[in-house]
């Protein structure tokens, strides 16, 4: 359609009215960014962006991100308006309720459209970088027929704060993704007043010094804003558009002022908003020419995704892309039988080499798996050999050299794995997950497949020191909601972990690996890792205590095994890589390893905060609820209690031996 503003501002106005009316209905919410961005969006939708909103999933659609979340009114609008299933207008009289899709805040899992969960500012474009180098990646793989889209962005001044801002926008200028547009809703404001109280920098100048293409425009003269988005999508960089805008635009004795960004106009306010643009409409009704308008626009997408769906059809590659964006793993790789061989074997590695080994074998057979590492490649042991690098010249390869950024590599992660046709991994040290929590929390939430590499795992990681040396972290990342933690002990455990990780198609993992070596415990097959908790070594004499352990402290296990053993005393030792796994089982079966008339102790070099769901208020909890200290291993755990010598007599002390 013509970029006529007779039939385009009566569009944006139904985004205005819409967006007034939800937040005043819910007494809640943030109506200043849509009702400032509602030309901007209007224009992008009605000339750019490719979809079809009776096909969501497609997956040659663009990525459009509401990076600004808090201004979830605007996309429910667009969503609403050109037709998609949902949000009703009944779910959008419910906005902010119970009942409602329309959360607060844009959440992915409840509404196709919504790309990803946003609120927590920044992550939504950092995400987009993810999504956009996704993008290039599967183009490089099956070519422009199949894979050739747009990530779209509408960021907030809080978006480009932030410090994950500085993380993603260098990556993506450094990758040079130039199908990735932001458009910033340059309005000048934050909730505690104008951004001249917090903020003097030349923001396109810093996008321009990471390689990015910038533009400006008029966010209220769609002419302008044509023009610039044109401009971005014609040159090869990834482009910033700084859109000028009017925060609560419409509103005529609230707009422009930063009381607008976060709370309803109220009664009087809506009113008089409704007579200066024109609205006559009553609340949550759009006049039927308006709404034709907006529907042509959802409409207009089914051609070309029809056409793509010939070429799917039609490709000898179309079978593989459509697994691969289903997220289906390939059929019959042989990755657990090749992990048999090594039950005969006897490895003493550190769990993050016996990673690597685990990757060797799995990235030639799982061509979606795509690696990286912050900066900390030859530590964390990301890149196995199937694995080259994905650079600007190669967007084929299968590793990304993220650089010093672990917060913006985690959020990319994500939005890799919500554009789908990618299962992502990263590392980093375990204690710099403080770094990327956040965007780990996002994973969770959004039930995305990313597979989090922290090695150095504990005080065993020795010399660094306590800076380096995670204590509270395992424990703190098994707090997270639909988060896997495992903590293998061993080369098997961190293949079966793996392999389980993997099959985690709705949350992420994270795998805590060890610096030091580790000896072989396993012998015996079974993915005896996929109940969380196993019996690892019986008890011979009669079964007084449990001992649970995970990761290196289960070799430890071992020996106080075998000293309380030699003394008379009957020990199991139960291996647990997922305590959450575990903490899922029957009870019948945690039962059978956690009997109730036995003494139960947990070893694991972190807090013990946590451990008494597995040994109960009288068991006894051995950890660390210190710092760590700068010494080499083999003096760390004796030195903080873990040996045979320190632990032996307060297990004999309980019992009364």
């Amino acid at each position: 359609m013509s970029l006529d503003p007779a039939r385009l501002g009566p569009m944006a106005n139904a985004i205005r009215a819409l967006s007034m009316d939800a937040v005043q209905a819910a007494n809640s919410g943030h109506p200043g960014m849509p009702m400032g961005m509602a030309d901007v969006a209007t224009v992008l939708y009605s000339k750019f962006v490719k979809f079809d909103p009776a096909a969501p999933k497609w997956a040659d659609r663009d990525r459009f991100v509401l990076s600004a979340g808090h201004g979830s009114m605007l996309i429910y609008s667009l969503l609403n308006l050109t037709g998609y299933a949902r949000p009703t207008m009944q779910d959008i009289r419910d906005f902010r309720q119970i009942t409602s899709p329309c959360a607060g805040h844009p959440e992915n899992f409840l509404l196709d459209g919504v790309e990803c969960t946003t609120g927590p500012l920044g992550q939504g474009l950092a995400m987009a970088v993810g999504m956009a180098l996704a993008e290039r990646h599967l183009n490089a793989t099956f070519g422009d027929d199949l894979v050739d889209h747009r990530t779209w962005v509408i960021a907030g001044d809080g978006c480009l704060m932030e410090g994950i801002n500085h993380e993603a926008i260098g990556l993506a200028g450094h990758l040079k993704l130039g199908r990735m547009i932001v458009l910033w809703d340059d309005n000048r404001i934050t909730i505690d007043g104008d951004t001249s109280l917090s903020t003097s920098e030349d923001i396109p100048a810093r996008y321009r010094a990471s390689g990015w293409h910038t533009e400006e425009c008029d966010g209220h003269d769609f002419a302008d804003i044509e023009r610039a988005i044109a401009a971005a999508v014609a040159d090869g960089r990834p482009s910033l558009i700084a859109c000028r805008t009017i925060i609560g635009k419409g509103a005529p004795n609230k707009q422009g002022g930063h009381s607008v960004h976060g709370s309803p106009l109220g009664a009087d306010e809506i009113a008089a908003t409704r007579a200066a643009i024109g609205w006559d409409a009553p609340a949550f009704e759009i006049p039927a020419e308006i709404a034709a308008d907006w529907r042509s626009l959802g409409a207009k997408g089914a051609e070309a995704r029809a056409a793509w769906e010939k070429r799917l059809a039609s490709s000898g590659e179309g079978k593989e892309l459509a697994r691969r964006m289903a997220g289906d793993l390939p059929s019959g790789y042989d990755a657990a039988e090749a992990f048999k061989a090594w039950l005969d074997q006897s490895q003493k590695v550190a769990t993050r080499k016996a990673s690597e080994l685990a990757l060797e074998i799995l990235t030639p057979a799982i061509p979606e798996m795509v690696g990286g590492s912050a900066d900390l490649t030859g530590s964390n042991n990301t890149k196995a050999k199937a694995t080259g690098p994905l650079t600007a010249d190669d967007y084929s390869g299968r590793y990304v050299y993220y650089g010093i950024r672990e917060f913006g590599m985690a959020a990319a992660m994500n939005g890799m794995a919500l554009h789908g046709g990618v299962i992502p991994y990263g590392g980093t040290f375990l204690v710099f997950s403080d770094y990327c929590r956040n965007a780990i929390r996002l994973s969770a939430l959004q039930h995305a497949r990313v597979i989090y590499v922290l090695t150095h795992d504990s005080i065993g990681l020795g010399e660094d020191g306590p800076t380096h040396q995670p204590i509270e972290h395992v424990m703190s990342m098994r707090m997270i909601p639909n988060l896997e933690v495992f903590r293998p002990a061993d080369v098997i455990e961190t293949a079966e972990c793996w392999q389980l990780a993997l099959e985690n198609a709705d949350k992420p993992s994270v795998l805590a690996l060890t610096r030091q070596n580790l000896p072989q415990l396993r012998t015996e097959g079974g993915m005896q890792s996929a109940k969380g908790g196993y019996l690892l070594q019986g008890a011979a004499a009669a079964r007084k205590v449990v001992l649970v352990a995970t990761g290196s402290e289960v070799e430890l296990a071992v020996k106080v095994r075998e000293a309380l053993e030699a003394e008379g005393i009957g020990a199991d030792v139960v291996s647990m890589p997922s305590m959450s796994r575990f903490l899922a089982q029957d009870a019948g079966y945690k039962a059978t390893l956690l009997p109730g008339d036995v003494l139960k102790v947990s070893i694991e070099a972190g807090v013990t905060l946590g451990w008494e769901r597995i040994v109960g208020s009288d068991g006894i909890t051995i950890g660390i609820d210190t710092f760590g200290a700068s010494a080499p291993a083999e003096v760390l755990f004796p030195h903080f209690g873990f040996s045979v010598e320190a632990i032996v007599p307060q297990i004999k002390a309980k019992l009364g031996s």
